[in-house]
């Protein structure tokens, strides 16, 4: 499936993102405010990168309000891309890999819909994913690269070379990809908007100043000047968020990085239901644990709090 002319026309996507307003005001919302920014057909980047620090609550919250047509990209896809095709919440995928991880192995689920034509499919190198969103976030069309050159990929993306204009070598000139909504998890924020990412902070700043919407979930709320303090920490300025919601475990039942750990045996079993129901174990795990739970709190409630206390126990000694 290769790129559309529309998401290559560099100058309508920087005419979108920089003719959005952008507040330094107070960010603080709901959930399901927070989601309701996002609209039928956007293009969704995800934060994070395959189990770690994805934005769970807002992808449960946005999938509870059966949007359409969406696209999803991410550097590295976990099982929540599964959710948004199952669901019918999206028809195309923008990745390096999408699975879990690899004890779990590759998605059954994108060769079952990408086979049968249900959605597209669009892979990137993961360099040149993060490209994409660099290029964007720098304000220019594309990014040279030598990533992805003399593979199939450059075909399927409809990728571009250029010639060098000092060494004549042949690159890939990896284009801009301004997204129409982000969804970020971070540590921690300031009521506006200011956040800070402990560990690997992935391509979220990038993935943040490309896109026209940026909606953030933190783990904790503090002070104005506890992020002045250490204004270095800061990843993502206020300026660039529209939305921020206070969301604790607001990635579980994947890791947080020093907070709280993944959970394996849960992925094991998520993935035992697609082997043996295909689609519908899918189907079967968003009734339990995205349409039936009345509350995030509630969803969080279906796992046992000792699981979560043992997360939080495990990352404490992986990180110390």
């Amino acid at each position: 499936m290769t790129i559309s002319a529309k998401e290559f026309d560099f100058h309508a996507a920087r005419v979108r993102l920089e003719g959005k307003a952008k507040s330094a005001g107070e960010k603080l919302t709901s959930l399901e405010d927070a989601v309701a920014r996002v609209h039928d057909g956007d293009h969704v980047a995800l934060g994070g990168c395959l189990y770690s620090r994805t934005p769970l609550a807002l992808i449960w919250a946005l999938l509870r309000r059966r949007p359409r047509g969406l696209t999803l990209s991410r550097n590295l896809m976990s099982y929540e891309g599964e959710w948004a095709v199952v669901a019918g919440a999206a028809d195309k995928l923008v990745t390096s890999w999408m699975g879990i991880g690899l004890p779990w192995g590759l998605s059954r689920i994108q060769r079952e819909y990408v086979e049968s034509g249900r959605i597209a499919f669009e892979e990137w190198s993961h360099l040149g994913l993060g490209l994409r969103f660099r290029a964007a976030a720098m304000g220019v069309p594309f990014l040279p690269s030598l990533t992805m050159l003399g593979s199939s990929l450059m075909d399927v993306g409809g990728s571009k070379t250029v010639e060098c204009p000092y060494t004549g070598r042949t690159l890939h000139a990896v284009p801009a990809l301004f997204p129409d909504v982000a969804l970020v998890h971070v540590h921690r924020a300031d009521r506006f908007g200011n956040c800070q990412i402990d560990g690997y902070p992935h391509m979220d700043a990038d993935i943040a100043r490309a896109a026209a919407t940026v909606i953030v979930t933190a783990e904790e709320i503090v002070s104005d000047e506890a992020i002045r303090l250490h204004a270095d920490r800061t990843v993502i300025p206020g300026f660039a968020v529209d939305a921020l919601v206070h969301v604790p475990y607001g990635s579980y039942p994947h890791e947080c990085y020093a907070l709280y750990d993944s959970e394996p045996e849960h992925f094991t079993v998520y993935v035992d239901g697609i082997k043996q129901r295909g689609a519908a174990g899918v189907t079967d795990y968003l009734e339990r644990y995205v349409y039936a739970p009345r509350s995030y709190a509630d969803y969080l409630g279906l796992f046992p709090e000792s699981a979560r206390h043992d997360a939080a126990a495990r990352a404490r000694m992986l990180t110390s």
